[in-house]
């Protein structure tokens, strides 16, 4: 199994936009799914995540009010919105299961200018 997340871009402060990690596999719907991003010189931290139905979400409390994690198991494909966008945002954002997380993809780059 593998995830790639995708629709990253280089917006201003204050701009939307939506991530995509699409999975491979039919094991989507078994496993909650993270959304983590590393930024330049940082560890990599966990932002959001879903439960594997999409009912319980989880945030960062830096991204509360601003980020919403989505799912779509028909599509094997997990969403983040995030709104609002600041530049300490930026970074490489990534996702992946929680429970039995498979290796890193390349991850999609956000880059946020103020």
């Amino acid at each position: 199994v593998q995830l790639q997340a995708s629709g990253g871009g280089s917006v201003q402060a204050g701009d939307s936009l939506r991530l995509s990690c699409v999975a491979s596999g039919r094991t989507f719907s078994d496993f909650s799914t993270g959304w983590f991003r590393q930024a330049p010189g940082k560890e990599r931290e966990m932002v959001a995540a879903i439960s594997r139905n999409g009912v319980t979400t989880w945030y960062t409390d830096s991204v509360k009010g601003r980020f919403t994690a989505s799912r779509d198991n028909a599509k094997n494909t997990a969403y983040l919105q995030m709104n609002d966008l600041k530049a300490e945002d930026t970074a490489i954002y990534y996702c992946n299961f929680i429970e039995r997380p498979v290796a890193w993809g390349q991850g999609t780059q956000v880059t946020v200018s103020s």
